[in-house]
């Protein structure tokens, strides 16, 4: 593994995290290390599930930000005690 495949995991894990926020709304003060940490591993585990239910490229990528939203929500309800709707959510 290179420089480049590194700088292209993040790249993907920043793509795939912000998307992932941006689907969630109200405003997340989440540093930047945190939504491509997420973006990783939604990527992985959009993967692994779009991988094992037969999906080509473009299926993997859709359920990559699926499950990065679904682990932004989780962030959100867990850590930040936030609400995902309603006034919570705005904060």
């Amino acid at each position: 593994m290179g420089l480049g495949d590194i700088v292209a995991i993040l790249l993907t894990g920043l793509v795939v995290g912000a998307l992932g926020r941006l689907a969630v709304p109200g405003r997340d003060p989440m540093p930047l290390w945190l939504t491509i940490l997420i973006g990783i591993v939604g990527s992985i585990v959009g993967g692994i599930i779009a991988v094992s239910l037969g999906f080509g490229l473009g299926g993997v990528f859709v359920v990559s930000v699926l499950a990065a939203t679904l682990i932004v929500i989780a962030y959100r309800r867990i850590v930040q005690k936030r609400t995902v709707t309603g006034p919570g959510s705005r904060l």
